[in-house]
């Protein structure tokens, strides 16, 4: 098997923001030491997100297993998707903005 290395077009803040976030739940759960820092698990995800990158290539490429990096990335989906707003919250956005549709985002 080959690896390479690949870039991934976000903003400087992007992986600061999520690992950040990381962070404050390690701390939170007084979780044991981890294969990864926040950082890098920032780094992780984002290439899943951004890349689809599948969990055996992220494994080989951050040096965890593929099992870990399953549980990365939910981790972390789940920190993210508890900032964002509820369905009811965007729908009456809308509707205060004047926004007569909203499209969901592709996966």
């Amino acid at each position: 098997m080959l690896f390479h290395r690949a870039a991934v077009d976000v903003s400087r803040s992007t992986p600061n923001y999520v690992a950040g976030l990381i962070r404050r739940h390690r701390q939170a759960i007084e979780s044991p030491w981890r294969r990864l820092n926040p950082g890098r698990q920032a780094l992780l995800v984002l290439v899943h997100l951004r890349k689809g990158e599948t969990f055996t290539e992220l494994g080989a490429g951050f040096g965890v297993s593929t099992a870990t990096a399953w549980r990365y990335v939910q981790e972390t989906v789940a920190l993210l998707s508890a900032r964002s707003p509820k369905l009811g919250q965007a729908l009456r956005k809308a509707t205060r903005d004047g926004v007569h549709y909203l499209v969901p985002a592709a996966r």
